[in-house]
C-alpha cells in the first residue's frame, strides 16, 4: 500500500531520495551493450540492422520490408475506425495549432542606421522521431513529436518504432499517416537510434532524434549526441500533485494511477494539506489497482516509488515541488491560479480539479514529452523551437566598421589574437 509520509519524519529523506533516484545511473553492463550496438550499426550498417531486429525483436528484416510500405499504411487506415481516426485527426488539430503559436520569424534589427544584425529563423532538412513499441503501443507521442515538426517546416521525417514478432500496431500507423511522417522503418531500440544517427544503405541519416524510450533508446541518445541533436534524455515518468484537502479523492487516486501504470519506475506522489485526503487517497488507489488492465506494472510503481506525504500548508507543498522539479505537476485545488506564480519548476502544470494529467496527455495541445528526474529545472518541453535552428545576421557599412572597428582592434589585441585586430584595421582610416 503506498505509504503516507510527513516531511518532519525522521526518515523521510532517506525514503524520498529513493525515489528521486530510481532512474540516477545507467549500469555499466547496459551502457557497453549500447556502445556494442551503435558501433555496429556505425560500421555494418544494413547488415547490424537486421542482425540485431532478429535478436531483440524477433523480427527477419532485409532492404525490401524494413520500411513500412504504402500498401501496410493503407491496410491500417483500413483497419482502423471511424471514430479512431477522427479523435487521432481531433487530436492532431488541436496539437498543430498550440505548436502554431509557438511560430519565430527571422527579424532584422534597424536600431542602428549602419549597422544591421537580425536572427535567420530555418526548420531541420530531416528529423528522426522514435515511437516505443512493445509493452504498449503510442499512437500519441506519433502526434506529439510529427505534427511540431511539420508545423515547424521540417522537410522530411522519418520514424522508426518497434515491431516486436513483426506486430504492426494499425493505431501507429494511422497517427503517422494523419501527422504527414514521411517515411517509417520497422526498427527499434539503441539500433534505431545509432541507424538515424550515422545512416545506412536503406535508413537516412538525421540531423535531429526525438521521443522516448527505454533505458537503451535514452543511453543511445545519450552516446550519439553531438553526431545529431536530441530533444533530451527522457528517464521514467513521474507525476507530483498538490491538494488543499479539496476535490475528490477517487480523482485523485486516478490521476496518480494514471502515470504508475506506465512502467514499474514511473513515480506517483501526492502532497496534501489534509490527513483526511491522504488517507481517502491511500484508500482509493488501493481499490483502483485491482481495476486496472496493468495492475502488476501499476502496483509495483506505487509501492515502490509511490507516497502520499502531509505538508503542513500549502507553501510546503510549494517549496517541496519546486525542489523536486516534476515532470507532471497537477495543482488539485479550488483557485489553481492563486499559486501559479510561486511554481518555478514543472514540465506541464495542469490547473484545477478538472484539468487531469490524461488531457494533456492526448489532445489538450501542449506537448506530452517533457523533462524528467528534476530536468524541469532547466529543460522545456518539446516544442517548435526544437525543430528549427538559428543564424545570426551581420551587416556593417563602411560607416559602421569605422564608428566600431577601433573597439573591435582593441579586444582583438587584448586576447593576443593579431590577425583578428588586422582584418579589422586594414580596413579602417582608408579614403
Amino acid at each position: 500500500m503506498i505509504p503516507i509520509l510527513k516531511f518532519c519524519d525522521a526518515d523521510f529523506a532517506a525514503r524520498f531520495q529513493r525515489i528521486e533516484q530510481r532512474d540516477a545511473a545507467v549500469p555499466d553492463s547496459i551502457e557497453a551493450t549500447v556502445k556494442e550496438i551503435i558501433t555496429a550499426v556505425r560500421d555494418r550498417g544494413d547488415a547490424a540492422l537486421f542482425e540485431l531486429s532478429a535478436k531483440f525483436d524477433r523480427i527477419d528484416l532485409n532492404a525490401e520490408n524494413m520500411e513500412v510500405s504504402a500498401a501496410e499504411i493503407d491496410a491500417a487506415m483500413t483497419a482502423v475506425s471511424a471514430e479512431s481516426l477522427q479523435t487521432l485527426q481531433l487530436a492532431a488539430d488541436r496539437i498543430a495549432t498550440y505548436h502554431a503559436k509557438q511560430k519565430q520569424e527571422t527579424w532584422l534589427s534597424t536600431d542602428e542606421d549602419d549597422v544591421l544584425l537580425g536572427q535567420l529563423v530555418r526548420p531541420l532538412d530531416r528529423v528522426g522521431i522514435y515511437v516505443p513499441g512493445g509493452k504498449a503501443a503510442y499512437p500519441s507521442s506519433v502526434l506529439m513529436n510529427a505534427v511540431p515538426a511539420k508545423i515547424a517546416g521540417v522537410a522530411e521525417v522519418i520514424m522508426v518504432v518497434p515491431m516486436p514478432g513483426g506486430d504492426v500496431n494499425p493505431h501507429v500507423l494511422a497517427a503517422a499517416k494523419i501527422a504527414g511522417v514521411d517515411r517509417i522503418f520497422k526498427l527499434g531500440g539503441a539500433q534505431a537510434v545509432a541507424a538515424l544517427a550515422y545512416g545506412t544503405a536503406s535508413v537516412p541519416r538525421v540531423d535531429k532524434i526525438t521521443g522516448p524510450g527505454n533505458i537503451y533508446v535514452a543511453t543511445a541518445k545519450k552516446l550519439v549526441f553531438g553526431q545529431v541533436d536530441i530533444d533530451m534524455i527522457a528517464g521514467p515518468s513521474e507525476i507530483l500533485v498538490i491538494n488543499d484537502g479539496s476535490g475528490n479523492a477517487a480523482h485523485i487516486a486516478a490521476d496518480l494511477l494514471s502515470q504508475a501504470e506506465h512502467d514499474e519506475l514511473a513515480s506517483a506522489v501526492l502532497v496534501t494539506s489534509s490527513e483526511t485526503m491522504a488517507v481517502a487517497v491511500q484508500q482509493e488507489i488501493e481499490a483502483q489497482l485491482r481495476q486496472l488492465s496493468r495492475e502488476t506494472i501499476a502496483r509495483q510503481s506505487i509501492d515502490d516509488f509511490g507516497a502520499i506525504i502531509v505538508a503542513t500548508d500549502l507553501d510546503e507543498a510549494i517549496d517541496f515541488s519546486n525542489r523536486i522539479a516534476p515532470e507532471h505537476l497537477e495543482l488539485a485545488i479550488d483557485n489553481p491560479f492563486a499559486i501559479l506564480s510561486k511554481i518555478r519548476h514543472a514540465g506541464a502544470i495542469f490547473m484545477g480539479h478538472s484539468t487531469p494529467e490524461a488531457a494533456g496527455d492526448y489532445l489538450a495541445g501542449p506537448n506530452h514529452t517533457l523533462p524528467t528526474g528534476g530536468t524541469a529545472r532547466f529543460f522545456s518541453p518539446l516544442s517548435l523551437d526544437d525543430f528549427v535552428k538559428k543564424s545570426s545576421i551581420l551587416s556593417f557599412t563602411p560607416a559602421g566598421l569605422q564608428r566600431l572597428g577601433k573597439d573591435i582592434v582593441h579586444i582583438a589585441e587584448l586576447e593576443g589574437l593579431d590577425a583578428h585586430a588586422k582584418s579589422v584595421s586594414i580596413r579602417l582610416n582608408k579614403s
